[in-house]
């Protein structure tokens, strides 16, 4: 079992990381953090010193708060609503946590078409958090 979050270094991918540290800690279950990039999309060497940056930074930050953790990158990720369910899936996952992105009055009327996936196809709960202001 474990807690699976979505993230991406952003303000909503942060709170998602926040969330699902606190839900591990309260729930007593490791952490898998999956990061998904886009296929085709070939890192130059600057990008890929500072995705390394990131990932270390998570760890650090997971390490720190003695949190038993996993970083799972999927490098030609075709679709990241896939990669999560797959996570959640293959550890038996009790809770998937996901970042959303505030939107326009009329952008409200439609969710993200990986969040909608996530929440109507996850296995298990899915906890969907905003950044804050």
């Amino acid at each position: 079992m474990g807690i699976v979050v979505g993230y991406v270094a952003n303000p909503e991918g942060r709170a998602a990381l926040e969330q699902a540290g606190g839900a591990a800690v309260r729930l007593g279950q490791p952490l898998v953090v999956v990061h998904s990039r886009r296929p085709g999309k070939e890192a130059d060497a600057q990008e890929a010193e500072q995705l390394q940056a990131v990932h270390e930074a998570v760890r650090a930050r997971l390490e720190e708060a003695g949190l038993a953790h996993e970083v799972r990158e999927v490098p030609d990720s075709e679709d990241p609503a896939d990669d999560l369910i797959d996570a959640a899936e293959s550890t038996g996952a009790a809770l998937i946590v996901i970042g959303l992105r505030r939107r326009t009055p009329v952008g409200k009327l439609i969710l993200g078409a990986s969040a909608q996936r996530i929440l109507l196809d996850a296995p298990c709960p899915v906890l969907a958090v905003k950044p804050e202001d």
